[in-house]
């Protein structure tokens, strides 16, 4: 006799699948936490096919969507897996109901007074404005003489002529970081440039010099003498420069990545 959410015997159930695709990936729970925003707690639970804590099946379905890109694996099958095996399906959004062609005639439309007074008004203020400007003299006023013109803010020079247009374009301030990489260190610059990433560094004491998430945009930068260790989530976004060298993206898009360099890299560790 078969007991309620049993899975069939040729596959795992959706917590087991997960939490053996986060050991294969060499994760933690809470590293897997860390990266997803899914408390630890709800991460354990959802491993042991508890989904108790999640609040609801949708909140669960969205849980194991981020849970699986996390740690490698195509969502959809396990969201199928759970409908499957918990009974759930889409709810229909209700339809709207139809209002009879009575309630919804329109009456017959009353002259707006208001708008033609404000028309009115708005006409005379223009006429008023427009003699003042002109003096109302027909244009018979003889008119002042232009200003004299400023002086150009091209200054020339003997021998030297700089305008703003000719101005050599100041350097890019992050190919001069890259290329600035102290001899005889590692240095590793991540940027996010095509989304947000959690990225976790330490160097070679295991010290960590920096947790976080990096939104599109933003970018750090982590010098040691021997090692960095990098832990990167949604590594497709990110891109890496070590030792002056661009490397790319770290990984794939939702890939979760270890990497560590040295000074003699870049080669990936």
């Amino acid at each position: 006799m078969s007991l309620g959410n049993t899975p069939t015997e040729d596959r795992p159930s959706v917590g087991h699948a997960l939490a053996q695709a986060r050991t294969a990936a060499g994760l933690s729970v809470d590293e897997v936490s860390a990266v997803t925003r899914v408390r630890v707690p709800i991460v354990q639970s959802i491993e042991q096919d508890d989904f108790s804590r999640c609040g609801g099946d949708v909140y669960a379905r969205g849980h194991i969507r981020t849970m699986a890109r996390a740690v490698g694996l195509d969502p959809e099958p396990l969201i199928a897996q759970y409908a499957a095996e918990h009974g759930t399906e889409t709810v229909p959004a209700p339809v709207a109901p139809v209002y009879s062609n009575e309630r919804i005639k329109s009456e017959p439309r009353r002259p707006n007074w208001t708008a033609a007074m404000v028309a009115a008004i708005v006409a005379v203020i223009g006429f008023v404005g427009y003699t003042a400007f002109t003096g109302g003299d027909n244009g018979k006023t003889p008119k002042a003489d232009p200003a004299p013109p400023t002086p150009s803010s091209t200054s020339t020079t003997p021998g030297v002529q700089t305008t703003q247009g000719t101005m050599p374009p100041s350097p890019d301030p992050t190919g001069s970081a890259i290329a600035a990489a102290p001899p005889g260190k590692v240095t590793v610059k991540i940027t996010a440039e095509d989304g947000t990433s959690w990225v976790q560094a330490t160097d070679h004491n295991g010290k960590r010099l920096y947790q976080g998430s990096l939104l599109k945009g933003d970018s750090q930068t982590f010098t040691d003498d021997k090692k960095i260790k990098l832990i990167v989530g949604n590594a497709g976004a990110v891109q890496l420069f070590v030792n002056g060298k661009d490397l790319g993206p770290a990984g794939s898009s939702g890939q979760v990545v270890r990497l560590t360099y040295t000074p003699g890299d870049p080669t990936q560790g």
